[in-house]
């Protein structure tokens, strides 16, 4: 039940995510300008992620500083319904991120240690299954506020009424969890285990035996660049994708949320798979698996680049099969780094994300602008397949 509150959160910004960009270019602004807010957001939400990650496993209290995010873009959103100045609304948005990422890092040490080690991946399935299930719906209510043509201030006042909604229901369910130390005995038994293979192999060496085995620790570097190469590429390529819908293929607004709903649909159908037993694959052969797919899928989206009367249809099916494979990239990527990111830093994971998207958020836009959405696409794919190789090298 404690999950509630969140679950209104991305009704909220699942809204927001496609009626932002649009409602930038309504009020005179460019891909150039969207690109700017995007990124001074997320590089603004660096430092932040690290401050809340930091914080919340020093005082080892977390509802706290999932309160204060929900009541801030409560109130920043509100904000937002009385202004078209393109500044103020950059500055606004930088604010919001900042207060925004407060959640983050306590989420994930929530289920992290409201969960033994061996249902992680399921927890962390659940909760992006159940959370991604409100961001479908918020999708759905901005295809419905885009078909009946509602004036913009209505849609950023129902995106901060559904914040204050999940202030309320995370103010009565959250609990802060009473012992705090199942992420310890991770690490533990990581170093147990690492041991008891060292001695085993110098016992057969010592032995006259012959070995096959090799013993290394994870490298978190690779895993690191693996986690910020992908964020770049798919912050590259979702930011002006919605710029892309409505100029290139010349979609409607209403038309181009129930894409993104699609999206969002298969996002869903990745997170429950991805939680099942029987779907159980080792988390760290099937990250690879999951970038490489979306490189495929990047490069697929050149094709939309050419007039076609089923363009709409091939970028449905790309956008719903890219949902499918995030999803799972995301629950193996959290668990995982949950096992290998030392406690106190719980805010990295978030960070690798934020530079990452930060970078490709400015990117995007300036290379669809300067040379054309086929660049991005294409570029994109490049860096999909770099992260692979990075975390080919973590595993």
């Amino acid at each position: 039940m404690w999950r509630l509150g969140f679950f209104f959160h991305e009704m909220a910004f699942g809204l927001l995510s496609i009626f932002l960009t649009l409602y930038i270019l309504a009020i005179g602004g460019s891909l150039v300008d969207i690109g700017v807010m995007s990124a001074v957001a997320l590089f603004s939400a660096i430092p932040a992620s690290f401050f809340w990650g930091y914080t919340c496993d020093k005082s080892k209290r977390y509802k706290r500083y999932i309160l204060i995010s929900f009541l801030s873009s409560t109130i920043i959103l509100y904000f937002f319904s009385l202004t078209t100045n393109l500044s103020f609304l950059i500055i606004l948005y930088a604010v919001m991120s900042m207060l925004h990422i407060a959640h983050e890092p306590p989420k994930n040490v929530l289920i992290a240690e409201l969960y033994s080690h061996r249902e992680w991946r399921r927890a962390f399935a659940f909760y992006e299954g159940f959370t991604e299930t409100g961001w479908l719906i918020g999708l759905v209510l901005g295809f419905l506020m885009s078909a009946y043509g509602l004036v913009p201030s209505f849609t950023l006042l129902v995106c901060s009424s559904l914040n204050l909604i999940a202030f309320i229901f995370s103010l009565i369910l959250v609990t802060d969890p009473l012992l705090i130390f199942e992420r310890s005995l991770v690490n533990i038994e990581k170093s147990v285990d690492f041991a008891f293979k060292g001695v085993h192999i110098a016992s057969r060496i010592l032995d006259g035996l012959s070995t096959n085995e090799k013993i290394r620790r994870d490298n978190l570097r690779a895993f690191c660049s693996g986690l910020v190469l992908f964020s770049i590429a798919a912050s590259m390529l979702f930011t002006p994708l919605p710029v892309f819908f409505s100029e290139e293929l010349t979609l409607s607004p209403s038309l181009i949320f129930a894409l993104y709903v699609l999206n969002s649909s298969g996002g869903v159908a990745g997170y429950f798979l991805a939680g099942r037993k029987l779907a159980s694959v080792a988390s760290k052969s099937q990250i690879g698996r999951t970038v490489v797919f979306r490189s495929v899928l990047s490069l697929l989206l050149i094709t939309l680049t050419q007039k076609s009367t089923y363009g709409a249809v091939l970028a449905a099916a790309i956008l719903i099969l890219m949902g499918f494979a995030y999803a799972l990239f995301l629950v193996h990527s959290l668990s995982l780094s949950m096992e290998i990111i030392p406690s106190g830093k719980a805010g990295l994971f978030n960070v690798l994300l934020g530079i990452g998207g930060a970078s490709g958020s400015f990117l995007g836009p300036f290379i669809a602008q300067t040379f054309g959405f086929a660049c991005i696409f294409l570029i994109a794919s490049i860096i999909f397949f770099s992260a692979y190789v990075a975390f080919s090298i973590f595993t």
